[in-house]
């Protein structure tokens, strides 16, 4: 078992419950975990899920921003929904930047499974800007991201990265769960 990759993978269990809890302590714990696993994924030749850490860390700083001041503002991390026009492009956007991201993987790297990471990639990003908009979107794409993730690094030999993302599936579930909940709750409160 490699220490790295464990150090990474609780770091990112860690992170997931504070999200889970709309806590804005995720955030430094985050940026440690994602520095972690972009060494662990160059280091497997997953070029998309090592390059994508570099943009979840600058997501990371984003989203610790955006949510603090939504904290500052409300008193607590609200939670957003996409409209229906959001929706459909943020689908189409993943497809297209899906079919882009996987080409230049295959034609120009030696990636393992190119179009399969390149897609799970992408979504991450959607995912990872609409977690850092606060839009209950997010866990939907972060589900979706687990199940497709378990079977490639299962693939690669990444068996803690593959446990890891079993565990996250089951807290993206608690987590849509709670969302939605406050989503809820926010509804009730009268203006």
């Amino acid at each position: 078992m490699n220490p790295v990759e464990l150090c990474a993978a609780a770091l990112v269990v860690i992170n997931v419950v504070l999200v889970a809890r709309r806590s804005v302590w995720n955030y430094p714990v985050a940026l440690a975990a994602v520095a972690i696993y972009g060494w662990v994924f160059a280091g497997a030749r997953l070029y998309s899920d090592a390059l994508l850490q570099g943009f979840f860390f600058a997501a990371n700083l984003y989203g610790w921003r955006n949510w603090a001041r939504s904290r500052a503002t409300a008193g607590e991390v609200m939670v957003e929904r996409l409209s229906d026009g959001a929706r459909t492009g943020w689908v189409l956007a993943g497809l297209v930047a899906t079919l882009l991201w996987g080409t230049l993987m295959h034609r120009f790297t030696d990636a393992s499974y190119p179009w399969w990471d390149a897609g799970l990639a992408i979504t991450s990003v959607i995912a990872q800007w609409l977690q850092a908009r606060r839009a209950i979107e997010s866990w939907w794409l972060w589900i979706a991201v687990d199940c497709g993730s378990m079977p490639l690094y299962l693939a690669k030999g990444l068996w803690v990265t593959a446990a890891l993302y079993a565990l996250l599936l089951a807290i993206a579930a608690a987590g849509l769960i709670e969302w939605s909940r406050a989503r809820g709750r926010q509804h009730m409160v009268p203006a």
